[in-house]
């Protein structure tokens, strides 16, 4: 029952659309615009650097609060950690999908950085650095966003095989699991950009939709 509370307490949270709500307060649908997307990379795209760091901003914030809000609720069980992960899980789907947009949203990678962040700050250098290494070499953010997603993964493994997770034994399989499905639902919800990528069409950050 924990699990189900706590996804839908993310989900919740997931709901605010930042980029769509930016985009409203300027007159904008920002989904019919650019990529289509409601993400911040988009946002940058359509309505420039300041409208993009506030969406960046916001979904970053709305998860780092849900997993917050968790650990609050939940911080006397032996499973914290899963839990919040739970709660980032469903920002994720709230983002991706919210239900009063005929679940149209964003891809969740701005969400992503936030249960990065509210997983632990020794778990943010490597997905930055793929990230920002990706990018700055190759201009390409959907590269070095499916490289932070994966990084993420990776590390929570690792960390939990070494010991390093806050997390009892019994819980790490679970917590590998929801943090591959985080993943893959990266990678799915990119696969137009890797179609893209693979055939040499995809959109460089700072170019103008093709």
């Amino acid at each position: 029952m924990e699990r189900v509370i706590c996804l839908l307490i993310g989900y919740v949270f997931g709901l605010f659309q930042t980029g769509y709500i930016v985009g409203k307060i300027k007159h904008i649908d920002i989904r019919k615009q650019g990529s289509g997307n409601a993400g911040s990379t988009n946002a940058v795209r359509v309505m420039g650097w300041k409208a993009g760091a506030m969406t960046f901003a916001g979904d970053v914030l709305k998860c780092v609060l849900a997993v917050l809000l968790v650990r609050y609720l939940y911080r006397d069980t032996d499973m914290t950690l899963l839990l919040g992960m739970y709660a980032g899980f469903g920002a994720t789907l709230g983002h991706n999908f919210p239900f009063y947009l005929k679940f149209k949203g964003g891809k969740g990678i701005a969400v992503l950085a936030g249960l990065v962040v509210s997983t632990g700050f020794l778990l943010v250098p490597v997905p930055l650095a793929a990230f920002l290494i990706a990018v700055i070499f190759t201009r390409y953010v959907s590269l070095g966003s499916l490289l932070a997603a994966t990084m993420f993964f990776l590390e929570i493994v690792l960390f939990g095989v070494q010991g390093n997770l806050d997390l009892g034994a019994k819980y790490l399989p679970e917590l590998y699991l929801l943090a591959g499905v985080i993943m893959a639902l990266a990678w799915i919800r990119h696969r137009e950009n890797i179609k893209r990528l693979l055939a040499g069409e995809e959109n460089r950050f700072g170019s103008k939709k093709k």
